[in-house]
């Protein structure tokens, strides 16, 4: 019996337990360990992963992680607790991990070289005790973890690949003693020997590169994890501190030479250097730092030695938050499979119905009850739905993995599969097709105002925001401003504050017009600069007996980013729509639309209603993917079939999408769409050949026109290719790595 060890670490947040799931074989597994689980009280779902071999269960805080684990036991199983910090690899172990194929090959070869031999005319046997000896081994030595597995699956009523082996490798051995013992040495009898011993050994190779191929799809999470560095250079009380990274706290200053990882997130307060970021963002050339810039735990420092302030350590960092993220990502299940595992659920069942109907439907026609046994057997070995459980989640391993070494994280599996139907990109306009980082460009008083005066109001108003035109204000203004108070925002609009006793408002041209003023004698100035591509904010004051009067425009220029053009016309030759969605101006959104080449444009639209237009495009038949980078755009992301968040962007946007672009470079969205297709392409081609497999191989070993040997190799040569297959999607290279035109 499998006992369940249930390790000290704690669950993750929100009722999130993980549990590492061990003795799987099949989609028939999956399905017999989702359902164990669901029948906890206190369980509201859980996915299990076949190639990650990983179990994620939403539950209420009360369910205890034993009970789960207990479950997963009485199930046939193993489970533990997947530790928040990646445990340490194990250690060697003296054997190869392909001994067991090696000793299987080695007992089986002398039993099949006979049918090799045929081949070239050549007819040699090997004596009946001398098959016993070395199938015996191969039967109940090797194969002991199919009886194992089989018996634990028996016992919770259901069926997997196990049992499947287990029984038809039985049948032929058991015919074979039966008839060795019949007859007794006079005559060579028909004996199967090397089919029970030739597939358990092709099974079990066909495990071992499995597993092995298995590996190479984790390869990126281990990637990751080799990024984090172990130990910190901490600055404490005048002395220099060499301290694992567990102990570094917030606000510590640690002190990074060149060559190091950079232990910690934080902000450069000595020092300037250049950093390689190329495994966090897909960033191929070092990007320098300098006093003031962030920095990101596992970047490499290059030749400056620099001194950082520790903003964020542990579970929070970046490079944290990124290895949570490819972790769930591939051991969520994508919506295609639990089609597949509804399938597998009544699969195995199936598969031995069928198998019996050989028995008896060849039994009864020939009377040859031996022949009739061994085209049953080909029925249970060619059958193992191995590739059905593997197909959807190996690509999406290899998906998930390969996009985030590019930059592109995807939150979810659902989000990779959606992303590939994509029909239309929507896009904000600051931040996400601009630089975000805007320049006051003019600043024109209403006729008899003055200039300096106009920015110094319109700045002491900024003094209370943080968005970017306010910046742009208050590195163009005097530095002495007065005080605001009582400052409101107006959500996209602008904002209002009593500064010297008057109530001013600083906003939008929506803005204007909502507090009935007109452009006057700054109209000719207005136009021009939306013209230009400019985008507009009006200083309004509110009179004491009612009304307001205007007192100036301000103009501010924006740069467009390099690629943005080119990303726009890669999406396009993918045959999507593009859409430029902002709350700007019309006259700035239709000169920015018409250098990218966006074909569509909605301007002025309050953050509220850019949801709406999302979902107006979905309920027109369009699979949204909406590009955006600020708080405004949470609600968008959310409603759009597929968020892309900028990596520069806010946490909120970060968290309301389903990928994030970790360079804020717009070529990523192209990038992400063209690994999602050819990442959903991998998962229907393996799911073809899985089914494939079986609806031609089980008809033709039912027809007797398979051999068990034959049989399991195909069995075999199934889930290898299918996972080899999805392998291929590792050798993806994003074209955003080109220089932009």
């Amino acid at each position: 019996m499998t006992t369940a060890t249930v390790s000290s670490a704690k669950a993750p947040p929100q009722g999130l337990v993980q549990l590492d799931v061990t003795g799987m074989s099949c989609a028939s597994c999956v399905a017999r360990v989702e359902k164990a689980l669901l029948k906890v009280p206190g369980v509201a779902s859980a996915s299990v992963n076949l190639a990650t071999e990983r179990a994620s269960v939403q539950a209420l805080p009360s369910v205890p992680v034993a009970a789960l684990a207990a479950a997963v036991e009485k199930a046939g199983y193993g489970a533990s607790v997947v530790p928040e910090t990646p445990a340490p690899l194990p250690a060697a172990s003296a054997w190869p991990s392909w001994w067991p194929v090696a000793v299987g090959a080695l007992l089986t070869l002398p039993l099949v070289t006979p049918m090799l031999l045929e081949l070239f005319g050549l007819h040699w046997m090997l004596g009946g005790a001398w098959q016993l000896a070395l199938a015996t081994p191969v039967q109940f030595g090797l194969g002991a973890r199919f009886y194992r597995a089989g018996w634990k699956a028996l016992r919770a009523g259901a069926g997997n690949m196990d049992l499947l082996v287990a029984l038809g490798t039985s049948a032929a051995y058991g015919l074979s003693v039966y008839e060795l013992a019949r007859h007794g040495g006079h005559g060579m009898a028909h004996l199967y020997f090397e089919s029970s011993a030739a597939v358990i050994t092709l099974v079990l190779l066909g495990k071992w590169l499995e597993a092995r191929a298995k590996r190479q799809t984790a390869d990126a999470i281990r990637a990751l994890n080799a990024l984090r560095p172990s130990t910190a250079r901490v600055r404490r009380g005048g002395q220099e501190l060499s301290l694992p990274v567990a102990q570094v706290l917030v606000g510590d200053l640690v002190v990074v030479k060149p060559g190091e990882r950079v232990p910690v997130d934080g902000k450069v307060t000595e020092g300037h250097s250049h950093l390689d970021e190329s495994l966090l963002t897909g960033e191929s050339l070092p990007v320098a730092k300098g006093v003031g810039e962030h920095v990101t735990g596992g970047a490499i420092n290059g030749e400056g030695l620099l001194l950082v302030l520790t903003q964020a350590v542990g579970a929070e960092t970046t490079l944290a938050r990124i290895i949570r993220m490819v972790e769930s990502a591939q051991a969520a299940k994508a919506p295609i499979q639990r089609i597949v595992d509804q399938v597998s659920a009544v699969f195995v069942p199936v598969v031995l119905g069928i198998a019996l109907l050989t028995l008896l439907g060849w039994a009864g026609a020939t009377g040859d009850w031996e022949r009739a046994l061994i085209n049953a057997v080909a029925v249970l070995v060619i059958a193992c739905p191995c590739a059905l459980g593997l197909a959807t989640p190996t690509a999406i391993m290899a998906g998930t993995g390969v996009a985030a070494r590019q930059g592109i994280l995807i939150k979810d599996a659902e989000a990779l599969e959606v992303a590939h139907g994509v029909t239309t990109v929507v896009f904000d306009k600051t931040g996400t097709l601009t630089a975000g980082k805007p320049t006051l460009v003019a600043a024109v008083p209403v006729p008899g105002g003055s200039r300096d005066e106009l920015l110094r109001l319109a700045a002491a108003l900024q003094l209370t925001s943080d968005h970017p035109l306010a910046r742009a204000v208050l590195d163009a203004a005097p530095k002495s401003l007065p005080a605001a108070q009582a400052a409101r925002a107006l959500p996209g609009r602008g904002l209002e504050a009593t500064v010297e006793g008057q109530l001013l408002a600083l906003g939008s041209s929506r803005l204007l017009q909502e507090r009935g003023l007109v452009p006057g004698a700054l109209s000719a100035e207005a136009a021009q600069f939306a013209k230009d591509g400019r985008t507009l904010s009006w200083l309004m004051a509110q009179e004491p007996a009612g009304g307001a009067r205007l007192l100036g425009l301000l103009a501010f220029g924006d740069t467009l980013k390099p690629e943005a053009r080119q990303a726009v016309q890669r999406l396009h030759a993918l045959g999507l729509k593009t859409l430029l969605l902002t709350g700007d101006n019309a006259g700035s959104a239709q000169a920015v639309a018409q250098v990218l080449g966006i074909r569509e444009v909605r301007a002025e639209v309050l953050p509220g209603d850019k949801a709406a237009v999302i979902e107006a495009l979905r309920a027109a038949g369009e699979h949204v993917a909406m590009v955006g980078d600020g708080i405004n755009d949470a609600p968008a992301l959310a409603a759009a079939d597929v968020g892309m968040a900028m990596g520069t962007g806010t946490d909120v946007a970060m968290e309301a999408a389903g990928i994030t672009l970790m360079r804020g470079d717009t070529r990523l969205v192209a990038d992400a769409i063209d690994v999602s297709r050819r990442t959903y392409a991998k998962i229907r081609q393996g799911l073809f050949w899985a089914f494939a497999y079986n609806v031609l191989g089980i008809p033709l070993a039912a027809a007797g026109l398979l051999s068990p040997v034959i049989a399991g190799a195909a069995m075999a040569f199934s889930s290898v290719s299918v996972v080899s297959n999805a392998l291929l999607l590792r050798r993806w290279r994003g074209a955003a790595d080109e220089l932009p035109e």
